[in-house]
């Protein structure tokens, strides 16, 4: 095709690296020269860093006494690093210089070797020359085809001197010795929040920008993680891969299996955490509001209220906690898990199951005396004595004191009318406006006066009516003070000579 031709034809002709000096003998180490000493497996890696990775495999005996192919007369004046060869000099200097002369056509980063702009050129050409001879995988890089030898033999020969932790990748060694440094040299520049690798920082990144590239093929759902991706698409199949060995029991994840294991084998290791109520110690504090945990684990979830990382996948409203979205999704489903065992009606929430039937109302209103069932009810209760009415109409400015109210004062902007008759097909902006609706179909007026037991089949229409006998009426007229039982009264018959 015409892509790898041009990246064969930079990477034949690109001969910048050549810096002049004596070459290599004929008969000297091969894979001192001809393998590259870096995998460059991305521009996003230094080049001081990858270079360790392929010395990961590299003989690291002394040379034998009189072997005059091992003398390095070359030293860097920065880092006293010896060299064979005046051009290995050259090209190591860049990495001090940070010259990166070597440009990718096809991405345009750009490198400060030959070598590891060619290993690059494979992500774009997909040649993979390096293949096992156990189970027939390829890779683009001869260091990783040792690596993933590891995973056959089982070899791990890089120990951790202070856990005996092992590790089949030298540079791996060298990433795991930063959790007992605690070195963390990748700091975000938004939070000032500190990570110790850099694929770290990469991904805590999201959490400041919202990007979730990993998209489920099955709902649509979003992550910013392709390993929650793959946990996610679990709950899909099915697949529960990570079995205990006690007891047979499956799980979809590995770090729940784990959990699992700790009730066979006793361990508390909540003991620690648990001290910190004693103590009141509270280590873990949120870098945008200073507020501060006792667990690592409620700081994250502490999080999720600055980056709103639970979202509903139905309606695109955001939750701070996995319960709570949990409890919204009951608003799409219609789930109405909990039966009362008096009436048989079924409740979304247990909490509304609880009060139904003993008519318990804990929340009192200070003003007025009156109480309510629910905490919310009362706090919403409260807005009629305040006058709050922080829910504003983007069209004509009218506010409400309750989210519910503004969203359905919205239909009558766009004209939405989402509940239809199934008997005659009128539509209607709200469900209980049809439900009120259909009693002119069945006939059914559920509300009697105690006085003159007249009918209503709604319940406004009986409280209007109760005004005659009452002789209520509420409504003046601002010109000649008289007074009405109805509004409409008042507006429509009053000085138009009716």
């Amino acid at each position: 095709s015409q892509l790898p031709q041009r990246l064969t034809e930079q990477m034949e002709t690109d001969d910048g690296e050549d810096c002049g000096g004596p070459e290599p003998a004929r008969n000297s180490d091969p894979d001192e020269h001809s393998q590259p000493d870096t995998d460059g497996k991305t521009e996003e890696s230094s080049e001081s860093e990858t270079d360790h990775r392929n010395n990961d495999f590299k003989d690291t005996s002394e040379p034998q006494s009189g072997d005059v192919t091992n003398i390095k007369p070359f030293s860097c004046s920065v880092c006293k690093k010896c060299f064979s060869w005046s051009r290995y000099l050259r090209i190591h200097m860049k990495i001090h210089t940070g010259e990166k002369p070597f440009s990718c056509l096809v991405c345009h980063k750009r490198y400060g070797k030959k070598s590891i702009l060619q290993l690059h050129m494979r992500t774009h050409t997909g040649v993979k020359p390096f293949s096992c001879s156990v189970c027939d995988k390829s890779f683009s890089q001869k260091s990783h085809l040792q690596g993933h030898m590891f995973t056959h033999t089982g070899t791990k020969p890089f120990s951790c001197s202070v856990c005996d932790k092992s590790f089949g990748y030298k540079h791996c060694l060298q990433l795991h010795m930063r959790t007992h440094t605690g070195e963390k040299p990748f700091s975000c520049t938004v939070c000032a929040k500190s990570f110790g690798h850099k694929s770290n920082l990469q991904l805590h990144m999201r959490t400041h920008t919202d990007k979730k590239p990993f998209s489920c093929s099955v709902c649509d759902k979003c992550f910013s993680q392709k390993s929650h991706l793959q946990g996610h698409m679990k709950t899909h199949t099915g697949e529960k891969p990570f079995s205990c060995s006690v007891c047979d029991k499956s799980f979809g994840l590995k770090k729940h299996l784990q959990g699992h294991m700790k009730t066979h084998t006793g361990e508390k290791p909540h003991l620690q955490g648990h001290m910190k109520t004693h103590t009141g110690e509270k280590p873990f504090s949120c870098p945008l509001c200073d507020k501060s945990f006792g667990y690592k684990h409620s700081l994250q979830l502490h999080m999720r209220t600055h980056t709103g990382e639970k979202p509903c996948s139905l309606c695109d409203k955001s939750f701070g906690y996995k319960h709570s979205l949990q409890l919204h999704m009951i608003t799409h489903t219609g789930e109405k898990p909990f039966s009362c065992s008096v009436c048989d009606k079924s409740f979304g929430y247990k909490s509304n199951l609880h009060l139904s039937h003993t008519g318990e109302k804990p929340f009192s209103c200070s003003v007025c005396d009156k109480s309510f069932g629910y905490k919310n009810t009362l706090q919403l209760h409260m807005r009629t004595h305040t006058g709050e009415k922080p829910f504003s109409c983007s069209v004509c400015s009218k506010s409400f004191s309750v989210k519910t109210n503004l969203q359905l004062h919205m239909r009558t902007h766009t004209g939405e009318k989402p509940f239809s008759c199934s008997v005659c097909n009128k539509s209607f902006s709200q469900k209980s406006t049809l439900q009120d609706h259909m009693k002119t179909h069945t006939g059914e007026k559920p509300f009697s006066c105690s006085v003159c037991s007249k009918s209503f089949s709604v319940k406004t229409n009986l409280l209007l009516h109760m005004r005659t006998h009452t002789g209520e009426k509420p409504f003046s007229c601002s010109v000649c003070d008289k007074c009405f039982g109805h509004k409409n009264t008042l507006q429509h018959q009053h000085h138009l000579g009716l």
